[in-house]
């Protein structure tokens, strides 16, 4: 139940930071708008308009680039997060069934070591694919940052 709402929690964390992130940005939006509009009625030519208008496009794509960055760093910070909960969850879990499987090989009976040898065989490869998928999805992750 811990690692479930760990999860949730920094599941949430994350959508909230989305939810200030453009909250904020319409705020900033909506008061730009109603600034420009202002303006639009003391451009009495139409060369003045079209210059007033293109004024206004520059610093939306740069606030659009922005935005993405910030979104992106939201999404990249909360996966982080919720990677290393997993993580420590796996290792946890990863723990308890080598002693489960130790614990097994002390009260087996003889000629069982194959059994166990092949268990141990199969949680280290297991481990091994785990932490293997886990160095890809990071060097994704880093790729695409």
């Amino acid at each position: 139940f811990d690692a479930f709402f760990g999860l949730t929690g920094k599941v949430f964390e994350g959508v909230e930071k989305l939810v200030a992130l453009n909250l904020q940005v319409v705020r900033s939006t909506l008061a730009e708008a109603q600034e420009n509009m202002t303006k639009v009625p003391g451009t009495p030519e139409p060369q003045q308009w079209f210059a007033l208008q293109a004024g206004f496009i520059g610093p939306f794509a740069e606030k659009s680039l922005a935005y993405g960055r910030q979104v992106f760093d939201i999404a990249s910070t909360t996966q982080a997060e919720v990677t290393q909960l997993a993580q420590t969850q796996y290792e946890r879990y990863n723990d308890r069934v080598q002693a489960l499987v130790e614990e097994a090989a002390k009260s087996s009976p003889a000629g069982s070591e194959a059994a166990i040898a092949a268990w141990k065989s199969a949680i280290a490869a297991t481990t091994t694919l785990c932490e293997t998928l886990q160095k890809t999805g990071q060097q994704a992750v880093q790729a695409v940052e």
